[in-house]
C-alpha cells in the first residue's frame, strides 16, 4: 500500500532577478505536505533578495548554498545553453556537487526542484542522492530527467513537454494542478458570491514580491489619469526584499485616494476576496486571482509571463498589458473601461473562476507517493 513521502527536499531560489514566485509556490506545497506529516527541507542559495529567513520562519529547516557576485555570466551560459543558466549564480556541476554534500547528510524519497537553470544534466548528476523527482516548470524549454513534472500554467498540454521528458515520466499540467494554499479555496465561495453585486470600493495593486524595475511606481502615476471612483481605496502589496518599497510608500501619501502599502503580509486570500479590482503581474498570483474571480488588469513582467496572459486573454478572463511601456499610454483607457461596465467586470470574473478551483495542491499531492 503507498503512502506519502516521509522525506522531501527542495531545490529553490528566490532573488531580486527571479523575483519570489518559485520559492512561494514551493512553500504552498511543503506546507500542505508538513500538515500531512512529510518532513520537508529546503536547499537555497544565498542571492540578493532572498527568502532564506520567511522559509525559515514558515518552520522549515534551509540548507544554504553560498553566494559568490561571478565574474562573468558567460561562464554559466556557455556551460549549457540554457536561457536563465546565469539565474543560477553557479554551473550545475559546482550547483548539483553542493547539493550532493546536502542530500548525503539526508534521506530524501522525492526530491522537487524549481529553477529554470536546471535541467536533466544536474538531475542526473544528483539522482544517488534521491528516490524521485519532481521538476515544476512552466517554460518547457529545456530537457528533464525527473519521475514527475507539474507546469500549472493554463492551456499547457503535455504534449509541449514530449520532446523534454521520458516516455516514463508523469506530466501534470493545466491549472486544475495549480498550487494555491487552501485559504483560497476556502474563500472562494465566499469572493464569487460578492462579485454577483459589483461594486468599485477597493483596488488591488501586486506587481510580485520584488517588482525590481518599479511598475507599481509607474502604475500610481498612471492611474491619477482614470475615473476610478472618489470613494475607492487602494491596497499596494509589496515584499519586504522590494528594492522600491521607500519610495512607493511616499507616492502613496500623495495619491488622490486612501492608498496603504501592504508589506510581507499573510492574508492573501482575504485581500484579494474583499478587492473588488486588481492590477497584477502575470505571475504565479495570476491563479490565486482566478480561484476568487478577481477581474484583473494583467502586466507582463517577463517573457516567460506571456504565455500566461496570452491564454488568460483569450478566455476573456484578464485586460492585458503587454510590456511596463503600455502603463502610461493604456492603463486609464482599460481601467476606465472596467470603471464604467460592471457587466464587464463581471463577465471577467466568471471567466476567471472557470480556470482555477483551488484544489490544485490536492491533486498534486496524490502523486508524490512512496
Amino acid at each position: 500500500m503507498s503512502r506519502l513521502a516521509s522525506k522531501i527536499t527542495f531545490r529553490v531560489d528566490a532573488s531580486l532577478q527571479m523575483g519570489t514566485g518559485h520559492v512561494m509556490r514551493c512553500l504552498t506545497l511543503a506546507n500542505v505536505l508538513k500538515h500531512q506529516g512529510s518532513d520537508c527541507h529546503f536547499i537555497c542559495r544565498e542571492h540578493p533578495g532572498n527568502l532564506i529567513g520567511h522559509i525559515r520562519n514558515q518552520g522549515f529547516e534551509v540548507h544554504i548554498l553560498p553566494f559568490e557576485v561571478p565574474t562573468t555570466q558567460q561562464a554559466y551560459n556557455t556551460e549549457t545553453g540554457l536561457a536563465h543558466a546565469g539565474w543560477l549564480g553557479a554551473t550545475q556541476q559546482q550547483d548539483a556537487a553542493e547539493c550532493s554534500t546536502i542530500l548525503n547528510q539526508l534521506t530524501t524519497h522525492w526530491l522537487i526542484v524549481d529553477h529554470y537553470a536546471l535541467d536533466a544534466y544536474w538531475e542526473m548528476a544528483l539522482k544517488p542522492d534521491y528516490q524521485k523527482l519532481m521538476v515544476i516548470d512552466d517554460l518547457a524549454d529545456r530537457p528533464h530527467c525527473c519521475d514527475l513534472l507539474l507546469d500549472q500554467t493554463f492551456g499547457r498540454d503535455a504534449k509541449d513537454y514530449a520532446p523534454w521528458t521520458h516516455a516514463a515520466s508523469t506530466l501534470l499540467c493545466g491549472s486544475r494542478y495549480s498550487l494555491l494554499r487552501p485559504d483560497f479555496a476556502a474563500l472562494r465561495e465566499y469572493s464569487l458570491k460578492r462579485r454577483e453585486q459589483p461594486q468599485l470600493q477597493h483596488l488591488l495593486i501586486t506587481m510580485g514580491g520584488v517588482d525590481k524595475d518599479n511598475a507599481t511606481g509607474q502604475i500610481l502615476e498612471a492611474l491619477i489619469a482614470t475615473t476610478l471612483p472618489q470613494e475607492c481605496r487602494i491596497s499596494v502589496v509589496m515584499g519586504s526584499t522590494a528594492p522600491w518599497l521607500t519610495e512607493i510608500r511616499q507616492l502613496a501619501t500623495h495619491m488622490p485616494w486612501p492608498t496603504e502599502v501592504k508589506v510581507g503580509i499573510s492574508d492573501m486570500a482575504q485581500l484579494m476576496a474583499d478587492s473588488d479590482l486588481a492590477i497584477g503581474a502575470a505571475g504565479a498570483t495570476s491563479w490565486e486571482r482566478c480561484c476568487l474571480g478577481l477581474p484583473t488588469i494583467m502586466l507582463v513582467l517577463a517573457d516567460n509571463q506571456r504565455k500566461i496572459a496570452q491564454t488568460l486573454a483569450q478566455a476573456n478572463a484578464v485586460y492585458v498589458l503587454h510590456d511596463p511601456q503600455e502603463i502610461t499610454d493604456r492603463l486609464p483607457e482599460l481601467l476606465n473601461k472596467l470603471v464604467e461596465s460592471a457587466t464587464q467586470r463581471t463577465s471577467m470574473s466568471q471567466a476567471a473562476a472557470k480556470i482555477v478551483d483551488g484544489n490544485g495542491v490536492a491533486r498534486v499531492i496524490q502523486h508524490l507517493e512512496f
